[in-house]
């Protein structure tokens, strides 16, 4: 176990944000990372997994514990169904295409999304009408004062959009060492209702897709919107899509007719945060190294040498042009480390 110091984590958040730590350990087993958190109990620890969804504002004071656990085994499987454990270091969209391999349905619409495994579940990831929490069955966490390892059940994680206990409650407490899926082997159940997937399929002349032609359209979708982390530094999505009640929506749509919408219960709906934000004009906008990606006004990008206060102070004059015009408020959906 190598012991890193004055360490620099720009290669390890998709932002390339160039902040450093005081001590930097990859961690590759579980019996690694128990070593790392007795070796290190009496000291600040943070937990790093793939980067992918997480905003750095300034160096880390801390221990950084890069989690790296890799490995997909089959814990059970019928004719209908198979249930994975997958450990936290797999990348989540490789660990998503290596179930397409096994004609495994059920991720097929999370295709593309970035970072590991491990930290999917504190996110509740989802795209295109499709949650992790979906096809979830539990997670294994190792609570980092205690080391102890406990089981969490979908019920035990509190799962909400973009949400779950491990932001909230057990912010900071736990480090997730697997997750268990349950997928389809046959009969899979086809979610193609978002018009872009089924536009997308009409283009390629698909009328009966499979699950790997619904991961094609939703790979396609995303790399016409989404910039690759590699080549400009990104976290995907900056913000959620606001739900406002329905009083708030009719008043809303008496001012903003033609907004786009989603409904998503009688008293609910959901309206597109990067719509709010092009019509406020940031779409494509750039200040200094910070700036909104010209595809895609929900992503904020990073064109080289922007700081996470710079990237924060975009989203916060953002957020505030948004509540002015349309009486409606955005959050961040990545994770904001100050």
């Amino acid at each position: 176990m190598m012991v890193q110091k004055d360490f620099s984590l720009k290669e390890y958040n998709t932002f390339g944000i160039d902040v450093k730590t005081k001590c930097f350990l990859e961690v590759s087993s579980m019996e690694a990372l128990l070593q790392a958190l007795e070796l290190y109990r009496h000291d600040d620890i943070f937990i790093l997994g793939g980067g992918s969804n997480i905003l750095i504002t300034k160096d880390i004071n801390a221990v950084v514990l890069y989690i790296n656990i890799k490995g997909i085994s089959v814990i059970s499987e019928d004719d209908d169904h198979v249930i994975l454990k997958v450990n936290a270091g797999e990348n989540w969209h490789e660990m998503v295409l290596w179930t397409l391999e096994q004609n495994y349905g059920g991720l097929e619409n999370l295709s593309l999304i970035p970072g590991n495994t491990g930290t999917a579940p504190i996110q509740n990831i989802g795209a295109y009408g499709v949650e992790l929490k979906d096809s979830f069955i539990s997670c294994e966490a190792l609570e980092i004062d205690t080391l102890k390892l406990s089981t969490f059940d979908r019920e035990a994680c509190q799962f909400g959009y973009r949400d779950s206990y491990f932001k909230n409650e057990g912010k900071g407490k736990f480090v997730i060492t697997s997750v268990c899926f349950k997928l389809t082997k046959r009969n899979h159940k086809k979610n193609v209702a978002y018009g872009a997937i089924e536009s997308e399929l009409q283009q390629q002349n698909i009328d009966n897709p499979s699950i790997k032609d619904i991961s094609n359209a939703v790979v396609a979708i995303r790399k016409s919107k989404l910039p690759d982390p590699k080549e400009l530094g990104n976290s995907g999505s900056f913000f959620k899509n606001p739900i406002i009640n329905k009083q708030e929506f009719d008043k809303f749509t008496i001012n903003w007719p033609e907004a786009p919408f989603y409904k998503v219960s009688e008293n609910e709906y959901k309206i597109p945060a990067g719509w709010l934000i092009e019509q406020c004009g940031f779409k494509g906008k750039r200040f200094g190294d910070a700036g909104i990606h010209k595809n895609q006004a929900l992503v904020l990008v990073n064109y080289g040498n922007a700081s996470g206060a710079e990237i924060i102070a975009l989203a916060n004059t953002i957020m505030t042009a948004v509540l002015q015009r349309f009486n409606i408020r955005i959050n961040p959906e990545v994770n904001i480390i100050k």
